[in-house]
Parts: C-alpha cells; structure tokens; sequence
C-alpha cells in the first residue's frame, strides 16, 4: 500500500490497515493519457486461494509483485504466485502477461534479508522485470 500511494500521490506514509483498495490514476506517457486501474491487495489477502484471487487475476491486464527485502517469507512465495498469475493468463491467449517483480524498503540495507542478485536471478527465471525500491524515499 505504501508503494501504490506514493506512485500516485508522492507521499510516504508509513502504516496502513489489512485492507483491500481500487485506485484509479490518471497519468501522461510519451504525450498519451493513461488511466490506471490499481488493485492493491495486503500480502495476507493474497495468500487466499480460489475464486477471489482469479477474480483479481482476470481483472488485471499486468501484474507488479512487491516484496519487503527485509522479510524472506514475502519473497519466497513470489513464484507460487507468479506460477499461478501465469497459468491463470496464458493458459487462455498466447501473449506474454507483463509481471514485474518489486523489492521494497531499500532504505533499510541494514535489514536487508532478500539480497538485490537473488531478486533479479529469480525475476530472470521467471521471464519477469526486476526493480527494487524505497517507498520511504
């Protein structure tokens, strides 16, 4: 959630509730306006299997997976959901669903459990883009 307010408001705030939003955005690329629909759903609603996570899974036209480079169990249950992202998508057309894999909280180095070689190693594995990122800063 800290990710998703800051891309669309450039503030940081730190804490948010285990709640589920639909944002929507406005924004200029290469002189096109673009609308973005934004599904951000807490780490502890993703880990619920069946009807609602491939509700959101056909719903989105691309995917961003964000980790906490401070906590392993977040990272490590990326390529499950990756895997399952994929067979949800691909399984019905042949064209490749746009997933990017982000690193959070590169701010706290001095925290970090997750490092920056093993995000991009899996992210290439995966046919995924890598970035990691600060939403603090």
């Amino acid at each position: 959630a800290a990710l998703t307010v800051r891309f669309l408001t450039r503030r940081f705030i730190g804490e948010y509730g285990d709640m589920e939003f639909i944002y929507s955005h406005n924004l200029t690329v290469d002189g096109r306006e673009i609308l973005f629909h934004i599904w951000d759903v807490p780490n502890s609603q993703q880990a619920e299997e069946g009807s609602s996570e491939e509700k959101r899974i056909q719903w989105a036209d691309s995917f961003v997976l964000v980790y906490s480079i401070c906590d392993r169990a977040s990272f490590n249950i990326l390529p499950l959901k990756i895997q399952f992202i994929k067979a949800a998508k691909e399984g019905q057309s042949q064209e490749k669903v746009p997933i990017i894999i982000v690193g959070n909280k590169r701010d706290l180095h001095h925290q970090r459990v997750v490092s920056s070689e093993e995000g991009r190693l899996l992210a290439l594995s995966l046919d995924c883009g890598f970035y990691e990122v600060s939403a603090a800063e």
